[in-house]
């Protein structure tokens, strides 16, 4: 912001492991976009150190981070960010493509994505013909496709109706069940309540580190 510096994240001391499911929760400006975006990735400290896969994500260029991203972690967002003017199954394709998968194998691995999330009969559908929740399902079954190790989504049923939101939820589930690491940005606590260990942060602080028994 101009000359001034603006510290979004404070003494951020945090280990997640395998197959772990975990919430982020906290007030708007807390830092949670900002730490999702660290841990998936798409931005470094500016101090510290994050390890990913024991690998220092601090020492790596853009190039480095990219290869990363696209062979480990899936991204799901609010907004589904599919293309309206491809198919669900060629919206699911698109990170097959930037890794260069042919043609043939892209098709069948978008096709079980799909039908993994329950969507195999809407493949040819485009987001217009969809309901918010089978958009999110296509964006779940983009992210899926790549078999990463972690999925990240960020306020992934801040769109949807209450029911939508606990199919998602239970879509989630079974992922996290098939051994996924799953993190999830909300702030509806009924969707924490469905993780196994819930974050809290404010002013760019985690003041809460919980394990949900329920």
């Amino acid at each position: 912001m101009g000359h001034f510096e603006v510290n979004a994240l404070h003494d951020i001391n945090l280990q997640i492991g395998d197959n772990e499911f975990v919430a982020i929760m906290g007030p708007s400006g807390s830092g949670k976009s900002t730490l999702m975006n660290i841990l998936g990735c798409l931005d470094t400290p500016s101090e510290g150190k994050y390890l990913f896969n024991s690998v220092d994500i601090t020492k790596l260029d853009d190039d480095e981070l990219s290869i990363i991203r696209n062979k480990n972690i899936g991204f799901i967002f609010q907004s589904f960010n599919l293309l309206p003017r491809l198919s669900a199954i060629q919206n699911v394709e698109l990170p097959l493509m930037y890794a260069d998968v042919e043609k043939s194998l892209r098709q069948k691995l978008a096709i079980e994505s799909l039908e993994k999330v329950g969507l195999g009969d809407r493949m040819h559908h485009k987001p217009t013909e969809l309901s918010g929740g089978q958009r999110q399902r296509v964006s779940i079954a983009r992210a899926l496709v790549n078999n990463p190790g972690i999925i990240l989504a960020d306020e992934p049923t801040g769109a949807l109706d209450s029911t939508s939101s606990r199919e998602i939820m239970q879509i989630f589930q079974q992922l996290h069940q098939e051994g996924n690491t799953i993190l999830v940005i909300t702030h509806e606590r009924e969707i924490a309540a469905c993780t196994k260990r819930i974050l809290m942060l404010k002013d760019g602080m985690i003041t809460n580190d919980t394990l949900n028994l329920n």
